[in-house]
């Protein structure tokens, strides 16, 4: 084992990249809300590409380490601190066995990834760890679990091993706590949307709403009108935009249904949907229509920086 939870809080699950190739039997991805925190978090200790790290969503978790590790904390700070004194973010830590680390209230951001060199260790459910509470699917217990007082999380054996002290570019350190702007990749249903729906959706601030979770983020502002009511429900990607009949639109995280019959504005980018992920209930946004080409671009440099 390697860390034992002394108080759970709110929400922390584990995460891999991700559950892929099983969306035609109505199971959902999962994986990491904010993929960009969560990667980074295993970058810091060089841990491969998938490896499964914890998602603490608004903090109030306290862990007590069961043997000697190398972590790293990177996305959301929600108040980290380590015997308690402040843990340093996005970077290497070694933590001693008894040592205490926890997380309080979110201080900017919402998620944040603790990563464990080697990774956390649990058993595959339809080939990933991710957990899906709604599912019952993955998460240290393979059944979908968040953790609980008294569990205990297992790591890999090497989980104490030292890593080289890397220097995280300041501009992949996000200020969560600014105004967002969202990259969207317009849909094919975005030409029935009346234009003057179409100027507000792109010029106007949104604002996130407090119905929020992993399986989407409800946004609040101009009402926007569609031509079309309803569709044949249809397969629904990673940060698909839907529009309701209350014209308020949702954005459709890791946890969303596998298929969907609004009409949809187009699909954030991966990035994209993980900034939406660590914004807080009232937090401003706007979104900003993007290219394919554009958007793979990102991606691109994002995986290559991972893989440096």
């Amino acid at each position: 084992m390697g860390l034992r939870v002394e108080h759970a809080g709110p929400l922390a699950l584990l995460q891999d990249a991700g559950r892929f190739g099983v969306r035609r039997l109505g199971v959902t991805q999962g994986g990491p809300a904010d993929l960009h925190g969560w990667a980074w978090a295993n970058r810091l200790v060089d841990n491969a590409w998938g490896t499964p790290a914890l998602e603490i969503t608004f903090g109030g978790l306290k862990l007590v380490a069961e043997r000697d590790l190398t972590i790293a904390v990177a996305g959301g700070d929600l108040s980290a601190t380590l015997e308690g004194r402040p843990l340093p973010l996005w970077q290497p830590v070694s933590l001693r066995e008894g040592q205490a680390l926890a997380f309080a209230a979110p201080r900017n951001g919402l998620r944040a990834y603790l990563a464990v060199a080697g990774g956390f260790q649990a058993e595959p459910v339809l080939g990933s760890v991710s957990c899906v509470v709604r599912e019952g699917l993955g998460g240290f217990d393979g059944r979908g679990g968040k953790l609980a007082d008294g569990d205990r999380l297992a790591v890999t054996a090497d989980a104490g091993r030292r890593v080289q002290e890397k220097r995280v570019p300041a501009a992949e350190c996000p200020d969560y706590a600014s105004p967002a702007t969202l990259a969207l990749l317009p849909g094919a249903q975005v030409a029935d949307f009346t234009g003057d729906s179409l100027f507000a959706a792109f010029n106007r601030p949104w604002r996130v709403d407090d119905r929020a979770d992993r399986m989407g983020v409800r946004l609040t502002g101009p009402k926007l009108t569609c031509r079309i009511g309803s569709l044949i429900s249809e397969g629904i990607g990673l940060g698909a935009v839907q529009v309701p009949p209350d014209g308020q639109p949702i954005a459709l995280l890791n946890d969303r249904q596998t298929i969907g019959g609004y009409p949809r504005l187009g699909a954030l980018t991966p990035l994209s949907a993980s900034r939406l992920a660590q914004c807080l209930p009232g937090q401003e946004v706007r979104l900003a229509a993007t290219t394919l080409e554009r958007a793979l671009s990102g991606q691109r440099r994002f995986r290559d920086a991972m893989a440096g």
